[in-house]
């Protein structure tokens, strides 16, 4: 039952990545650390109002994603890195099939550097 229940989390935390605003918030959020951002910086940022950023970042709370603390008048929001490690390992709990170098070079290939968008068309550059 675990991992039926683990199954449907994760598929609500896709869903709540399968919004192109969603994405780059929570992207944005990681990026910024454990410090977060305030709300209101989101949206200017995003250039989306802020009533409907609102609607973005309770999506990306519900699912698990996002963390959000009020300072006084002011919702700040932070990534839910338990959330995102829970995520990432539901997703490569599967890839080595017992053969863990099949998967040992994802680690070693993250860097900081912003990722190059693919060529799909087929053609080589």
């Amino acid at each position: 039952m675990k991992d039926v229940n683990l199954q449907v989390w994760a598929i609500d935390a896709l869903g709540a990545l399968a919004h192109e605003t969603r994405l780059s918030v929570f992207r944005m959020l990681v990026k910024a650390g454990p410090d977060g951002m305030i709300a209101g910086a989101i949206a200017e940022h995003q250039g989306v109002p802020p009533s409907t950023m609102s609607h973005h970042l309770a999506t990306l709370e519900r699912a698990g994603l996002v963390q959000s603390e009020r300072e006084s008048r002011l919702i700040h929001y932070r990534a839910d890195y338990p959330g995102m490690n829970r995520l990432l390992m539901f997703l490569m709990q599967d890839c080595c099939q017992g053969a863990p170098e099949m998967c040992g070079n994802l680690i070693a290939g993250l860097s900081c550097e912003p990722l190059q968008p693919q060529d799909t068309s087929g053609t080589s550059t």
